[in-house]
């Protein structure tokens, strides 16, 4: 899985009336197919050598591109992701159509031989906009463990430097779980070495593979989060993290500490991302077609094949539901910073089966009258 959990187009400032992205997502992330030459050990996708059954065919790919473009100005934004978009036969085509429809494309492709310095030419020049690319160590028997193929290190590196020589926009993406946490400040050393626009921080979700590896511990996440807020100060890319929304939080707690108001706060660079969470701006179509609200929250709304996406993801009550965090239980629904952050909608629904509960990986203690928060350590 290659997803891309930044945002390839980054947004502008945004405010509290706008935290609910009830017209259309900024990101619609379509898994082309599940087909990937890797077995990392976190995918949510299980990726596997060929197709599964059941793949969207290109006429029906066709048919949904045609209803991401009835969502209207602004249209959201596609990544292609997978298993490896590669692999499909028809990827050109559909870059193409996406393009001529003026949706714009990123690519998350599977660092394989099939990724070439020629192909990652010939997708610009068909329009991709950005790429992601997945480093998850800063040695190869760190990321090669997770990535499942030896080589996938060196070969990470030089499709890095293939990008910048193409000037092709970068994200890449690190997952954090116990053993690979301690690990970080290396791969963002490393990272320091090379260009590239942003650097996305996975927190594990345990579905999919990500059953195999472990979580960190919310005091950990806390701890960790809080050394990235003050490396994004003085990075030389952007700094972000997926399914670790709490991170909006520390950052907007840092600006108050800095004499910030929340007026302030959310004209910054940093409220590019509030709100925007599974189902809040995102929404993912698998490679079947299943519609969820994001690749790490595995509760189908519908499918493209027989309803359209725009419907599902504007009407469907978990969809709606997604969308109102006041709606949302223990602290998540008390907490202040709730519109901006909301929690991982798809780590509470790993860890209870309700889409709606508490982020269990957030320590934070939300306000009560006559009284200061307080961190939960455990």
């Amino acid at each position: 899985m290659h997803a891309p959990g930044g945002h390839p187009h980054g947004i502008g400032a945004v405010r509290p009336e706008n935290f609910a992205w009830s017209r259309a997502p900024m990101i619609v992330y379509w898994e082309l197919t599940n087909a990937c030459g890797l077995a990392c050990r976190h995918c949510r996708a299980t990726a596997m050598p060929d197709p599964a059954p059941g793949e969207l065919t290109t006429a029906q790919g066709l048919r949904l591109l045609d209803d991401i473009a009835t969502f209207g100005d602004p249209l959201p934004h596609i990544v292609f992701t997978g298993g490896d978009p590669l692999r499909r036969h028809d990827l050109k085509l559909l870059m193409a159509e996406a393009a001529a429809r003026g949706i714009g494309v990123s690519l998350a492709p599977a660092v394989t031989p099939l990724l070439t310095r020629e192909r990652l030419a010939e997708a610009k020049a068909d329009g991709v906009q950005a790429i992601s690319l997945s480093l998850d160590g800063s040695t190869p028997a760190y990321h090669d463990g997770v990535r499942g193929v030896p080589g996938t290190f060196e070969a990470t590196l030089t499709a890095l430097d293939w990008a910048a020589e193409l000037d092709i926009p970068v994200q890449v993406n690190t997952l954090v779980t116990s053993v690979t946490a301690a690990d970080l400040p290396a791969v963002y050393e490393l990272l320091s070495t090379r260009k590239l626009l942003r650097w996305s921080l996975f927190f594990l979700i345990s579905i999919g593979r990500g059953t195999e590896l472990t979580e960190l511990g919310p005091g950990e996440a806390e701890k960790l989060m809080a050394w990235l807020n003050g490396l994004a100060r003085t990075a030389p890319f952007q700094v972000r993290t997926t399914e670790a929304t709490h991170y909006r939080r520390i950052a907007a707690q840092a600006a108050r500490r800095r004499g910030l108001d929340d007026a302030g706060i959310e004209a910054s660079p940093m409220a590019r991302g509030f709100g925007i969470r599974d189902g809040n701006g995102i929404v993912f179509v698998s490679n079947t077609g299943d519609v969820t609200p994001s690749g790490f929250l595995p509760v189908a709304v519908g499918n493209v094949k027989e309803s359209s996406l725009v419907d599902l993801y504007r009407n469907h009550p978990t969809m709606r539901a997604l969308r109102e965090p006041e709606r949302f239980k223990g602290r998540c629904g008390r907490c202040e910073f709730n519109r901006w952050c909301g929690g991982s909608r798809a780590r509470a629904y790993a860890w209870t089966g309700d889409v709606l509960e508490s982020d269990p990986l957030c320590p934070y203690t939300p306000k009560q009258r006559d009284a200061e928060p307080e961190l939960v350590t455990a």
